[in-house]
């Protein structure tokens, strides 16, 4: 009988350890990935395949997908159908002439067209952004469908509760979409906030369902009556406005008031998720209503997320960055990226382009910069410059080319972003746009202290020990 146990032991093991190795074959695409999970899956019976089904399995993307199949997940355009794009009345600036293959990736990989007419406003910190904001609230008439990824109602979030209600109670119909684990930020609850009100405020993932790190909803959008939005990095949150906050707990950041046809987009993804969390499908031509042109601007809604098969705004940042030819400008609050992305920034500077990356000097999360700072040494002896902002901490994610093509939005440069949540993005050809974010960058460089190869070489032994060992989690910060 002894024996008749170890060979089906042997035998059980054996099976495990051939299975996850080739499953391991079959979808790691990364063949050094695919080599250290095979090999390990061979070698170390049970403990290989335990390890590889505890970690080696993607089951965030696996997880979104299967809402997608199942239908539990829709996209925007399906739930409200494009149908009024006249796709060669968009031209780009012809300063962006040389940006044409940019525009070709972008119709390949992102469901929503690009459209011409729109205006973009830049709104610096919570000071400027929110008034803007709260005064959008009170002239809205139809509708207000509103997502944050924190929605703090202590403070300025006192004002927002008060006009929203307030809308609610006029007849204005007000759907609030919050994340449910940026809800534990905020000091006081939404929730309980609104109990009583005409709003409808929903939660997306509530935890009760399941410990979800990832597939957070990271979208920060204000729609009104389906014709002027504001989109950004901006949340919710009292930290935001620095002329009543603390040096030492403000948060700098860019927020943007938009108008025209893009507009319309925005609103598709806001009832995407809005039917992913309610099942609810909110397709009434009351949400799209005629937009008239606003302006110059050439845009494009990027609506991006670990349900998608590939990772379409990852991939438009690295064809971006292939078709520079002058100047490429980032600024993110977190920045671990990727081998490819390395790769291509590398590649972008040693063609002569101007690479510059600015990223905050006092990051909320050190551990976030320490992961990061162990990749600067390879950036900066390749030719990019880097430099870090003084406090208070920037939030602020901004991306421009060659002064005329902007990426703004909700996604920093990490794996969290570009893979496991859900973020909203705004592609922008528009040389007054750009002349702005240009602006902002200089002003933001001549304030910020460049980070060279000599100081990233002289940090003490067990800071650069701290920031390799950081890095090592970096899939999963």
């Amino acid at each position: 009988m002894d024996h008749l146990l170890i060979a089906l032991l042997v035998a059980g093991s054996t099976v495990l350890s051939l299975a996850a190795a080739g499953h391991s074959l079959l979808f790691k695409r990364d063949s050094r990935s695919a080599l250290v999970w095979t090999s390990l899956n061979l070698t170390l019976p049970l403990v290989g395949p335990f390890l590889y089904w505890c970690l080696g399995i993607n089951r965030i993307s696996r997880r979104a997908r299967s809402w997608q199949a199942s239908g539990r997940r829709v996209s925007g355009t399906a739930i409200y159908p494009i149908n009024d794009v006249p796709l060669d009345t968009v031209l780009l600036p012809a300063a962006a002439s040389h940006l044409q293959d940019l525009c070709v990736l972008g119709d390949r990989v992102v469901a929503t067209p690009l459209r011409g007419g729109n205006r973009i406003a830049m709104l610096e910190n919570g000071d400027n952004a929110y008034p803007a904001m709260l005064a959008a609230i009170s002239r809205a008439k139809e509708s207000i469908n509103l997502t944050s990824y924190i929605f703090d109602a202590d403070g300025i979030g006192t004002d927002f509760v008060n006009h929203l209600t307030e809308a609610a109670g006029r007849g204005v119909a007000v759907r609030i979409l919050i994340d449910a684990l940026g809800e534990k930020y905020s000091r006081i609850s939404p929730v309980k906030a609104f109990r009583g009100s005409r709003v409808r405020l929903e939660r997306y993932l509530p935890l009760r369902h399941g410990a979800y790190i990832n597939l957070r909803n990271h979208r920060k959008m204000l729609i009104v009556d389906g014709l002027e939005a504001f989109t950004g990095g901006m949340n919710i949150r009292g930290k935001h406005v620095l002329a009543t906050t603390e040096p030492g707990q403000a948060l700098h950041d860019m927020h943007f008031s938009v108008h025209g046809p893009v507009v319309a987009d925005l609103q598709r993804s806001f009832l995407e998720d809005w039917f992913f969390v309610t099942g609810e499908r909110l397709d009434d031509p009351l949400f799209f209503p005629p937009i008239d042109y606003a302006g110059g601007a050439v845009m494009r809604c990027i609506s991006d997320g670990p349900d998608k098969e590939f990772r379409k705004l990852e991939q438009l940042i690295m064809g971006a960055l292939s078709c520079a030819s002058r100047t490429v400008c980032i600024m993110t609050p977190y920045f671990i990226p990727d081998r490819p992305m390395i790769s291509a920034l590398i590649t972008t500077a040693l063609r002569g382009v101007d690479v510059r990356i600015i990223l905050p000097g006092r990051n909320n999360l050190p551990f976030v910069k320490w992961a990061g700072q162990s990749l600067l040494w390879e950036l900066v002896a390749n030719g990019i410059k880097v430099y870090y902002q003084p406090p208070p901490f920037v939030h602020t994610k901004l991306m421009l080319i060659d002064d005329i093509w902007a990426l703004v939005g909700s996604a920093n440069l990490d794996n969290r972003s570009l893979r496991l949540n859900f973020e909203l993005n705004l592609s922008v050809f528009d040389v007054v746009f750009a002349s702005l974010v240009k602006a902002h960058f200089e002003r933001a460089i001549a304030m910020a202290e460049e980070i060279t190869f000599q100081k990233l070489e002289n940090r003490p032994l067990p800071v650069k020990l701290r920031d390799s060992f950081c890095h090592l989690f970096a899939p999963y910060l």
